[in-house]
């Protein structure tokens, strides 16, 4: 496998996504999970080929999407999709926004385990649900879902559970017993679980994903909402999937109120597909690349900021740090970009419970890494 290359940050600079037109040019942007790397050569080739081919029209998703999905997710997890229960959606939080719509009514409880993502907190409440918040225990091993605490929430009926997996920001996996466990729950209690998979892709070595609806059991209570767009670097593009198991969730779907297709983009559901065939090499020599860079920031932080505490993530890119010597709420952020200039997010997005923590995406070269390391460290008191 080959390290994969990340432009001059002059070259980068020249993007015009949020990540890199948010803040002025003397900060290290390392908030947003979007990666500094560039595209996958399939992927390229196939936007490539349809600018040349003035190929911009209406989008039509089936049934090649869900062909090259399910041709992805047997080789990566031996997952067996059927490509006809896979519905094209404009990106994960529509695809949850639009699941929540169906199972739920205005003020039916919808319970999370923060921290986690923060549009979690924003998409309940799109529907006019009310958000129960189940934190995710944590020990000397670092977080997990806590399973007695979500029994005891399950036992009031909430409308549905909307699980991360693997977790955003912490980067946990969920094993396949946890998950197994979720799902007896959420039969028993008869409790809907969106599962959330943008990140499975991205599982580092060392760690084995297994997908919510290869549980014995969960075609019957649960659906996932899966994208290439975070492990491919697609999310301006606009295209995601939601995936039934059962006729139960399938009929779910069937009630969105929209033909899906009409708010896809049409360049997204070329790219995704290009990325679920022919990505696979590419995708490898990423998680590399990643894994090397995970190794660095534990590196950096023990040699330069030992005064911050994180647990290496199974999964993303994405590094949760305790950095409550600094203060609480969002004072670690400030702190840094001000005094830093490194722009990282703050760890109350992710709910109450991430006061006092930042998210620090390492995504990008050794360089950087290393700058923004060396920085952060030159701010502590």
């Amino acid at each position: 496998m080959s390290e994969l290359d990340v432009a001059p940050l002059a070259e980068l600079r020249r993007r015009r996504s949020a990540k890199w037109r948010t803040f002025p040019d003397d900060v290290l942007p390392l908030f947003v999970a979007e990666m500094d790397y560039g595209l996958a050569p399939p992927v390229t080739a196939a936007l490539t080929e349809a600018v040349r081919r003035g190929d911009m029209g209406y989008p039509a998703s089936t049934p090649e999407l869900g062909k090259a999905l399910a041709g992805f997710a047997g080789r990566q997890w031996g997952w067996e999709i059927d490509p006809g229960r896979v519905t094209a959606v404009t990106d994960v939080g529509v695809g949850v926004v639009e699941l929540l719509r169906a199972l739920t009514r205005p003020g039916d409880p919808v319970v999370i385990s923060p921290p986690v993502y923060s549009p979690f907190f924003d998409w309940v409440p799109e529907t006019r649900g009310r958000i129960v918040e189940v934190p995710l225990t944590r020990d000397d091993s670092g977080y997990r879902l806590d399973l007695a605490a979500l029994e005891a929430a399950f036992a009031t009926h909430p409308a549905a559970y909307v699980l991360c997996n693997p977790h955003n920001p912490v980067g946990r996996v969920h094993t396949a017993g946890e998950l197994a466990e979720l799902v007896r729950l959420a039969r028993l209690y008869r409790v809907p679980v969106i599962s959330d998979e943008i990140h499975a892709p991205l599982t580092l070595p060392g760690a084995v994903f297994t997908p919510l609806l290869t549980v014995p059991g969960a075609a019957e209570v649960a659906v996932s909402v899966v994208s290439a767009s975070k492990a491919f670097n697609l999310a301006g593009l606009k295209c995601a999937a939601v995936v039934t198991a059962g006729s139960r969730m399938a009929e779910v779907v069937s009630r969105f109120p929209a033909d899906p297709d009409d708010r896809v983009g049409h360049l997204g559901v070329l790219a995704s597909i290009a990325a679920f065939t022919e990505g696979d090499a590419w995708l490898a020599d990423l998680l590399s690349t990643l894994a090397g860079r995970r190794s660095q920031l534990g590196d950096l932080l023990r040699d330069h900021l030992p005064q911050l505490s994180w647990t290496p993530p199974e999964a993303t890119y994405l590094a949760w740090l305790d950095a409550s010597v600094l203060g609480r709420d969002a004072e670690p952020r400030d702190h840094f970009l001000t005094k830093g200039r490194v722009a990282l997010e703050a760890g109350t997005r992710y709910g109450a419970v991430g006061s006092g923590y930042v998210r620090l995406n390492f995504a990008t070269s050794p360089e950087i890494l290393t700058d923004a390391v060396t920085r952060m460290a030159a701010t502590m008191p």
